[in-house]
């Protein structure tokens, strides 16, 4: 795609990395950039500093009508619905609508690794590309991680190994551009995003976009005890690999599976072993199947299986995801920021050494929140709640779970939440910030919230030094 001279109107610079790598991309491509934003200048101060350099036009604040009826090209944010009015208007006065995405995906000269799911994408992605380092020392990850695919770019040879982290939102996109990855995998889906799709239906939907568009020599590794995934494997044009926690019902050539404590692959000469659970450094049994999947994904790229045991060894883990922060006088600070949604939240919950300071609630994506809430009787000690949209929802079904005498109360600061956890008396506990909600109103993101949740707990535990 040749975007000298073209008239590219970039909706969504966010705070994320996506729309700031569109934007100097574009411009650098020799196209007339205009970015519009319904967020303000202070919010986006950071991404509009980083394109200081580049003769970029922004509209903050606003969308104008105008910047979608003029262009050539609308590249739309993720976050963005594909029923948007300005999107409407663009494709009426005959733009093409693109996302970084789609952009990549024509541009790429390697083959793509692509990767979704409603739980442990971030995870399986990550641990695959540090699979393949070990093995390719130039592999690229990016994608839904606050990393630009676009800005990899110059980086990349038709040699290089590619890992996206892809969510349903990005896989609107490229399904509407008829492309998938010629080697996806997708770890499980459970409800979510339920205030954008409505229904579990059109979720699907979009997550199997991944695997739609493969040829029949492209692989799709799918979860095999995932009855979704079992369904999905049906439709779907590429050959299916599949991986899970526990031995397969049916293996194919590449899929991966625990047999107990041993981690083994499906060769045509034979079942081999590749890793023992002894080699995670990341704790938990939901990452079993994480961990089986991206040694499947590495395997089908072609990283020679002798390599896995000691490239496992050095992977510690992902940051906002069960990320221990401190410990300090009785109390062990556990970031869990990534789980926005009550599922996640629940394996929180499980995992974690007992008693549990939990810190919850934020904003709403129209989950319910019964299962999580039976969880909380049976494994919290204390609850405190964040002020949000989903939070008054999320109190009441604690209430009806019988935690009416655990909740603390419901607070307005981050700060104010934190100091009260850490007052609690029940020593040693876990104080575990694992929401079950999204972030939006007190943060800008999930990741905002994980990194104040690091900066106040230092400032807290430090004054107490």
């Amino acid at each position: 795609m040749d975007l000298r001279g073209k008239k590219v109107t970039v909706m969504g610079l966010g705070v994320h990395g996506g729309g700031l790598g569109v934007a100097r991309y574009c411009a650098e491509q020799g196209a007339v950039v205009t970015v519009t934003d319904l967020r303000s200048p202070d919010v986006l101060r950071e991404s509009i500093d980083a394109l200081a350099d580049l003769p970029v036009t922004f509209v903050l604040g606003e969308h104008r009508d105008v910047d979608f009826a003029t262009c050539d090209i609308v590249v739309q944010n993720p976050a963005v619905p594909a029923s948007s009015p300005y999107v409407a208007i663009a494709r009426a006065a005959g733009a093409a609508v693109e996302m970084e995405m789609t952009l990549f995906f024509r541009q790429c000269p390697a083959p793509i690794i692509g990767i979704t799911g409603t739980k442990g994408k971030t995870t399986t992605a990550t641990l695959t590309a540090h699979l393949l380092r070990s093995w390719r020392s130039d592999t690229v990850l990016a994608g839904n991680m606050r990393i630009s695919a676009l800005a990899q770019l110059p980086t990349i040879t038709p040699d290089t190994l590619v890992v996206l982290e892809l969510s349903s939102f990005v896989l609107e996109g490229l399904d509407a551009a008829g492309l998938s990855p010629q080697l996806a995998a997708i770890t499980n889906i459970h409800p979510d995003h339920l205030d954008r799709y409505g229904t579990m239906e059109p979720y699907i939907d979009a997550k199997a976009a991944i695997g739609r568009h493969q040829r029949a020599s492209d692989t799709l590794v799918l979860r095999d005890s995932d009855a979704v995934l079992q369904q999905l494997a049906t439709t779907m044009p590429g050959q299916i690999c599949w991986s899970d926690s526990a031995p397969l019902r049916q293996p194919t050539p590449g899929s991966v599976w625990w047999d107990h404590d041993t981690l083994q692959v499906a060769t045509p000469d034979g079942v081999v072993t590749v890793a023992h659970r002894d080699d995670l450094q990341i704790a938990g049994q939901h990452q079993l199947a994480n961990v089986a999947m991206a040694v499947a994904v590495a395997i089908r790229s072609g990283m020679p299986a002798v390599l896995i045991a000691p490239a496992l060894r050095t992977f510690v883990g992902v940051d906002h995801r069960q990320e221990h922060v401190m410990t300090h006088a009785g109390h062990t600070f556990v970031n869990d920021t990534a789980a926005t949604m009550p599922d996640a939240a629940i394996v929180a919950l499980e995992s974690m050494p007992k008693p549990i300071i939990w810190i919850a609630g934020g904003a709403d994506k129209k989950l319910a929140f019964d299962q999580l809430a039976h969880a909380a009787y049976q494994h919290v000690a204390k609850v405190v709640l964040l002020q949000g949209t989903a939070t008054t929802r999320l109190e009441q079904a604690l209430r009806d779970a019988g935690l009416s005498d655990r909740i603390e109360g419901v607070f307005d600061s981050f700060e104010t939440a934190i100091r009260h956890a850490h007052a609690i008396d029940i020593r040693p506990a876990t104080i575990l910030l694992s929401p079950g909600c999204a972030s939006f109103g007190m943060f800008r993101n999930e990741f905002h919230r994980g990194d104040e949740f690091r900066r106040i707990v230092a400032h807290v535990c430090a004054e107490e030094a």
